[in-house]
């Protein structure tokens, strides 16, 4: 039994209520069904499937109202599982749901039996023909693949708003389009081929050439019955004709009917059909894209309008003067987006019945650029306009900033609204598109009709495509309320269907929430083909049963999720994923996104349920302890949910009285636990030299067994050795810069055999660019109190936080002298994370400091007084995650470049999730969190590898086997005379 365990029941939620209507049951709180878990365990290995009940509570939940719990979970690795799986599936009448990213907003990556995730090991992109076409796997962010592809000057036709985080393989099983993407640029218009995996278990790849004959022997029921329908369809004039008519504007109901029109062969209507077929026809395993022209200069404006009808009655008009997006965004929508950092606050001020249009323009040079600059002013005097508040422009513009700025309220939507929700209640986004001339009629028949029952919802889209987007919330715990939006539902429908002849979704797909409605949009005619084109494809119904077909007209009712308050900051999640592809833990335990869904569903069960003490037992390591506490989630997050300061303050319940006074005693005690520290780094250098890396490894496995894995460091071969017992001595006197070595940088050195350490290089490079730096004689004893802050220790935080400002209000003369500090992270601590456990006083010192880290310090201060006399030929660049919250990453950046000719950024940097010594204590985190970047890196020889954080250094160190080092140092190299 460790000495040091957390303390029981600590993270059990206060004041459970009555048990949720939509808990789940008693009979899932030992997870998989035994027979289950032992059949697929044998066929595809333990390490690929998922049992736990907090397994299969963390897949039960995305992006969407809805919630349905799996039996089980498959990590699939490759093409021969997904095809293993789906003939167990059909042996044993089982269903099966394919889940990539998990931000669908109809319920389409949720299954109620085996589910699939086809996101983990799935990523990837091959750049084809110079950037002409680009091979993609399913799992690859839209974001991942632009990246490679704005390299070459191209870009993909889909452009959700969600493209930080959704993947390719849903986007095409979607056929999600966006802000530009319309009809003509979406998936089914620039996808050039896929392979797919029928639920049979027979792979097409639609771009071989024996694909058709190779089908025909493999499946010839499938070939035959496809062959009939296009027959039948073309048969049918007045069919023919509704099925183009329904494709003019954006839709994404049923099945795409007009690939039976599109395609000559099986394979082609295939390849057609699987677009927007939401898993129910097969698995995407790749698809290949023909990719379009990146235009990079733009014009863009912001304009604001007295009402939502009024906005979208000048839609048309940008429409005609050649713009690629036209935005639209109602007062509610723009005054909920004051929760996105960078949107001014006097949004907030907005009156209710404002609406606003975000307008671009894109050109391939500046002289396209200026004639739509004069197009776009000659639309503007027509036009009635209105400035409510300051902030307000109305005026077109090229700064990049700026038109960030606009974009990221715009793609906040849904997230931002969401998050100003009342607490507690379900959020519903729906997805119509009406004819774009009726777009304005459109938007007031909308309005009256929330009116008519109660809701006040926010309202965006994609206006130049008549495409809108609406927001509802409602308590799904609650009969009435439930009811309330059935009716609002059914004569939403009605009206799009019978006074617009609009399509009932857009571009988000059929789902769970419009599959009962399918019948009123298309016909009876026209739906029945889609359910013979599913009994031809999956004649089982192994795939996706309910989620596009259903003929149960309350089906869109059925697993409606309650939202249980938990902590505040995590009320305003809407679970949309967004936060999942920064995590460093995801492919380990648990995503932000994931450890806020645990915690709902322990708050749905009754005291005492079995369910609850599984999901506790799993909590503590899947959720809390492999946290890395660097909050790149909340830099994902449009609303800026930290979900890891939430994991540091579930440590900080975990420690017992005897842990918190510990910790304080090491805080009082700080000068004396560095020297330690110093001596036993140097100290495991010796031995190891001498013995080789067993014995202190075996001594710190001893004590992690009889303390806890917790808290007591693992040691890693790849630790460095002690740092130098003094540090340089400098003068205080003509100093430009007080220099505070970060007590990482004071407790261990640099990659061996590189010289000079860290603290000489930040001294000699200041002394050299006429800018020397001071020391304090004082420094040893203090920290940025990170070290207390990311284990959740109050007390030592608080005492250390105190003592180093104060310390520091001395060394900077008041704050009169900057203070550069040489790791990123400790920068980070002592410029933000300190001043919540300031005291008052502490804090109006804190305000007067300037706090550099040394990368500013070397990009601003340094460069311009600097020659460079030799660079590298190449260099690798690893950000660490402070440098993103600190904004920092150009003058990083910057400062990389003056010392290599070729400075790269992996397409996959990310956190390191070393995080101190986070990388010490859970070993199998780094690892994790690293192994798509170190592969990307070792792919290739570069002459240096550079950081900013000696131990984020030390993490890339051992996931790569290079040794990585500050930029400081390499610049010092670089410029020494």
């Amino acid at each position: 039994m460790p000495l040091h365990g957390p303390k029981p029941g600590a993270l059990r939620p206060h004041g459970l209520r009555a048990p949720a209507p939509d808990r789940v049951p008693d009979r899932l709180a030992t997870g998989t069904p035994p027979a289950l878990r032992a059949e697929l365990t044998e066929l595809l290995g333990a390490e690929k499937v998922l049992w736990k009940v907090s397994d299969l509570v963390r897949y039960a939940s995305d992006a969407s109202p809805y919630r349905f719990v799996p039996q089980v979970v498959v990590v699939a690795e490759d093409i021969d599982d997904i095809s293993a799986v789906l003939s167990y599936a059909h042996g044993r009448q089982r269903e099966v749901v394919f889940r990539a990213a998990g931000t669908s907003l109809n319920g389409q990556a949720q299954g109620e039996d085996i589910l699939v995730d086809v996101r983990r090991h799935w990523a990837g992109i091959e750049v084809l023909d110079g950037g002409r076409r680009a091979r993609i796997r399913p799992g690859t962010t839209v974001f991942r693949a632009n990246a490679a592809l704005a390299r070459h000057g191209r870009i993909l036709g889909p452009d959700p708003a969600s493209a930080v985080a959704c993947t390719l393989g849903g986007v095409v099983a979607n056929n999600s389009s966006g802000m530009t993407a319309g009809t003509t640029r979406n998936s089914y218009r620039t996808l050039s081929s896929l392979t797919l995996v029928l639920p049979t278990g027979t792979v097409v790849d639609t771009a071989d050439p024996l694909a058709d004959e190779e089908l025909a022997r493999a499946e010839p029921a499938l070939c035959r019955g496809l062959m009939e329908v296009k027959g039948e369809i073309e048969a049918d004039p007045a069919l023919v004709a509704r099925i183009r008519a329904k494709y003019e504007i954006k839709n994404t109901t049923g099945y795409r009917l007009d690939a039976y029109l599109d395609g000559t062969t099986p394979v082609e209507i295939l390849r057609g059909l699987m677009v927007g077929s939401e898993g129910t026809l097969g698995f995407i395993a790749e698809v290949v894209f023909d990719t379009l022209p990146l235009d990079r200069e733009l014009t863009s404006a912001l304009l604001f309008f007295p009402s939502l009808p009024a906005a979208a009655a000048a839609v048309p008009l940008f429409n005609e003067a050649g713009a690629v997006a036209v935005e639209l965004m109602d007062g509610n929508t723009l005054r909920a987006s004051v929760r996105v950092a960078g949107v001014p606050g006097d949004w907030a001020e907005l009156p209710k019945e404002t609406a606003a249009l975000l307008v671009e323009f894109r050109a391939p040079d500046a002289a396209g650029r200026a004639a739509c600059e004069r197009r776009a002013a000659a639309v503007l005097p027509a036009l009635e306009l209105v400035a409510p508040v300051p902030s307000v422009t109305n005026a077109f513009t090229g700064d990049p900033a700026a038109i960030a700025g606009y974009w990221k309220a715009r793609k906040a939507f849904v997230t931002a609204v969401g998050g100003a929700r009342p607490p507690g209640t379900t959020l519903i986004t729906e997805d119509f598109a009406v004819p774009p001339s009726r777009l304005a009629e459109a938007c007031e028949a909308l309005l009256a009709l929330q009116a008519e029952h109660g809701f006040d919802a926010a309202v965006a889209g994609h206006a130049a495509h008549g495409n809108l987007h609406f927001l509802l919330a409602f308590d799904a715990s609650e009969p009435a309320d439930v009811a309330r939006y059935a009716a609002f539902m059914d004569a939403f429908c009605h009206l799009t269907v019978e006074r617009f002849d609009g399509s009932l979704k857009a571009e988000h797909s059929t789902g769970r929430n419009m599959a009962p409605f399918l019948e009123l949009e298309w016909g009876s005619k026209a739906a029945e083909l889609m359910w013979r084109t599913k009994r031809i494809v999956d004649p089982d119904a192994v795939l996706a049963p309910r989620v596009l077909l259903d003929r149960d007209p309350r089906a869109h009712l059925r697993g409606l999720k309650t939202i249980p308050r938990v902590e505040a900051v995590a009320d305003p999640c809407i679970e949309c994923g967004f936060c999942e592809p920064t995590c460093p833990s995801g492919d380990l335990t648990t995503t932000p996104r994931q450890r806020i869904v645990l915690r709902r569903e322990m708050t749905r069960q009754p005291p005492g349920s079995p369910v609850l003490a599984g999901l506790l037992d799993a909590y503590g390591y899947d959720a809390v302890d492999t946290c890395a506490g660097d909050s790149t989630c909340k830099l994902a997050c449009p609303v800026g949910i930290d979900t890891g300061a939430l994991m540091r303050d579930f440590r900080h319940r975990r420690h017992g009285p005897r842990g918190e006074r510990a910790a304080e005693l090491a805080a009082r005690r700080f000068r004396t636990v560095e020297a330690a520290a110093r001596l036993a780094v140097a100290a495991s250098e010796k031995i190891t030299g001498l013995l080789g890396d067993r014995v202190p490894g075996a001594a710190t496995a001893a004590a992690r067994r009889a303390l806890r894995p917790g808290l007591v460091p693992q040691w890693l071969p790849q630790l460095p050795g002690a740092a130098a017992r003094r540090l340089p001595v400098t003068g205080r006197a003509g100093a430009a810069a007080v220099y505070y070595p970060a007590c990482v940088n004071r407790i261990f050195g640099g990659p061996g055999g590189l010289l000079p350490s860290l603290p000489e290089a930040v001294v000699a490079v200041s002394e050299r660019a006429g800018k020397p730096v001071w020391i304090p004689h004082d420094v040893a004893g203090t920290c940025c109190a990170t070290i207390w802050h990311s284990k959740g220790y109050e007390a030592g935080n608080r005492l250390m936080a105190n003592r180093v400002v104060e310390a520091a209000w001395g060394w900077t003369a008041g704050g009169r002298l900057p203070l550069v500090v040489d790791a990123s992270s400790c920068a980070l601590g002592l410029a933000r994370e300190v001043v919540p456990y300031l005291t008052r006083d502490n804090r109006a010192l804190h305000a007067g400091l300037r706090i550099l880290d040394s990368v500013v310090w070397a990009a601003e201060e340094l460069l311009p007084h600097l020659e460079v006399r030799r660079t590298a030929g190449s260099a690798v660049l690893h950000p660490t995650c402070a440098t993103r919250h600190l904004g920092d990453e150009a003058q990083l950046r910057a400062a990389a470049e003056a010392c290599a000719g070729e400075v790269v950024v992996p397409d996959e940097a990310g956190c390191c999730a070393f995080a101190g010594d986070r990388g010490m204590l859970h070993p199998e985190l780094t690892a994790s969190a690293t192994t798509r970047e170190a592969a990307e890196v070792t792919a290739r020889r570069f002459d240096a590898h550079l950081s900013s954080n000696r131990m984020c250094e030390v993490g890339m160190d051992r996931a790569t086997g290079r040794r990585y080092h500050s930029v400081l140092i390499e610049l010092e190299r670089a410029t020494r005379p």
